[in-house]
């Protein structure tokens, strides 16, 4: 089932909501399983000073986008850019084979701001 840090991260989400402008915000989904997510990201000085995350999805895409947005916080964006499932992934204490799209929806979402803020 699910780790303690996972369920942790479900019920009480971190930084949920959504960042005015000047922050970069996406929207992606998972067309096999339908979840989206909506992500925002400000930048201060070329590193990310704000994350908030909103989720329509099943229980590990919901505390992934949390895990995420605690892990965006600091990082710059060649951080982003090396971002791996792995990582959300360790962050929630590991997802089962049927969750590992919750992990690659949060991959989409980093890889989504990244290309918003070079288009």
């Amino acid at each position: 089932m699910f780790s303690e840090r996972l369920l942790d991260h479900f019920k009480n989400p971190r930084n949920v909501g959504e960042l005015d402008p000047p922050a970069v915000t996406v929207e992606v989904s998972n067309p096999v399983c339908g979840d989206i997510l909506r992500l925002s990201v400000r930048f201060e000085a070329e590193v990310v000073a704000e994350a908030r995350y909103k989720v329509r999805g099943c229980t590990a895409s919901i505390a992934t986008g949390s895990a995420l947005t605690e892990w965006l916080i600091g990082k710059n964006r060649g951080e982003l850019a090396r971002l791996r499932a792995e990582v959300v992934e360790a962050a929630v204490g590991g997802l089962g084979p049927e969750s590992k799209h919750a992990a690659a929806l949060c991959l989409d979402g980093v890889r989504a701001i990244l290309q918003r803020m070079s288009g």
